[in-house]
């Protein structure tokens, strides 16, 4: 009954405009059976993606890899918390296998409902501080749970070195080597304190804790694996940060069942993540859009940036983007230096200031596709974080 409620009223929300329904629907059946997670993941298996960013690319890579063995239920709009998780499960009932990223902040619930197959950690930094708090607390949080999973694969990267303490309390430990080159969050041990020495494709502190060997090793396009076969991923996607996603998949499908080489030529397939790094064209304009959230995602996007093409930045500070702005301090916006740049959304003015002490000469726009209208003829590039992509991808073409 509490499952049948939550979809009527996700049909109701969509019908009337209110909404998109996931995250409406399972809250009202949460709220009806505070115990349904549970019954829904029993008898599936489930494999859980987490982690500050890639979780959407990495869940829709693990998904397109799983439906090569059965059907998979999975929250590919991006509703991470327990409702979107409840309305992925009873929208797909009778789906064998399920792929469900999840709020890091509420891993630790959701997993001891659904006690997962498999677990991806794929990395932990700082992001949206006044809703989240202090990213080591998140680190205690998930090993704690992890503690309590004897029996889920942890399919962790052993690069992030908050990562690494998490998922050091698994009894299947499955680590990655992905070469991911944010560290700014790591620099003194989660264990002792101490610093944390970085050198080549290693880490350790003087306490012991350390890098540990990868089974799973990615160089360039190509992961190594187990057993010493290499995978070519050849991805559609740009940038090092969707190849590091692309290892985790293959080693999580792997531990479900799909052959490497059969999950790579399926996420071949994938060019797009709601909307992210999609081209569409806006009368003079082609416009390629990029989704950025915190000083990680910001450091990966502003790296795959064409070095000639004008720059929109967009950004919002609602609830889901979090209200607190001072992770603008953190992103290394010097790079977009000698570019034409324009800012836009609600939050314009914090980003200009930001701007003007990276000493990036730049304009103001008080509507984002309006700042694509200000622009010359040819390429853009839209930078965005959450709320002003989203809109974005409402208002423009094939949204």
């Amino acid at each position: 009954m509490s499952v049948a409620t939550g979809r009527l009223t996700a049909r109701l929300s969509r019908a009337t405009g209110l909404g998109r329904g996931g995250v409406i629907g399972g809250r009202v059946t949460l709220k009806l059976d505070p115990d349904v997670l549970s019954r829904l993941g029993r008898e599936r298996t489930v494999v859980l993606v987490t982690g500050t960013n890639g979780k959407t690319t990495t869940a829709l890579m693990l998904t397109r890899a799983l439906e090569a063995l059965a059907d998979v239920a999975s929250n590919g709009d991006g509703a991470n918390m327990p409702d979107g998780v409840v309305a992925a499960l009873a929208a797909r009932p009778d789906a064998p296998y399920a792929v469900l990223e999840v709020d890091e902040t509420y891993v630790p619930w959701v997993a001891a409902q659904v006690r997962p197959a498999v677990l991806v950690l794929l990395n932990l930094s700082r992001d949206q501080l006044d809703r989240v708090g202090e990213v080591r607390g998140i680190e205690r949080d998930l090993r704690a749970a992890i503690a309590l999973l004897p029996r889920t694969a942890v399919v962790a990267n052993c690069d992030d070195v908050l990562v690494t303490s998490a998922a050091s309390a698994a009894a299947r430990p499955v680590w990655v080597g992905t070469g991911r080159r944010w560290s700014g969050d790591s620099t003194t041990c989660p264990r002792c304190g101490s610093a944390v020495k970085h050198a080549a494709a290693t880490w350790h502190c003087e306490c012991g804790f350390a890098r540990p060997q990868p089974s799973w090793v990615l160089e360039g396009e190509l992961v190594t694996t187990p057993g010493g076969r290499e995978v070519d991923l050849d991805l559609r996607l740009p940038g090092e940060a969707n190849r590091a996603n692309a290892a985790l998949a293959l080693a999580a499908a792997h531990c479900v069942g799909v052959p490497p080489h059969t999950a790579a030529a399926r996420l071949r397939t994938i060019t797009d993540i709601g909307g992210r790094y999609r081209t569409v064209r806006r009368t003079r304009h082609s416009v390629r859009l990029m989704l950025a959230k915190n000083p990680a995602g910001w450091a990966e996007t502003l790296r795959v940036l064409d070095e000639d093409t004008p720059v929109v930045v967009a950004v919002n500070a609602q609830e889901a983007d979090g209200r607190d702005l001072s992770w603008l301090w953190d992103v290394h916006f010097e790079r977009l230096r000698g570019r034409q740049v324009v800012v836009t959304g609600e939050r314009s003015a914090d980003l200009a200031v930001r701007l003007c002490y990276a000493e990036v000469a730049h304009w103001t726009a008080a509507d984002p596709v309006r700042a694509i209208d200000s622009l010359p003829p040819g390429g853009v590039e839209i930078v965005a974080n959450y709320t002003a992509f989203r809109d974005l991808v409402d208002r423009l073409p094939g949204g």
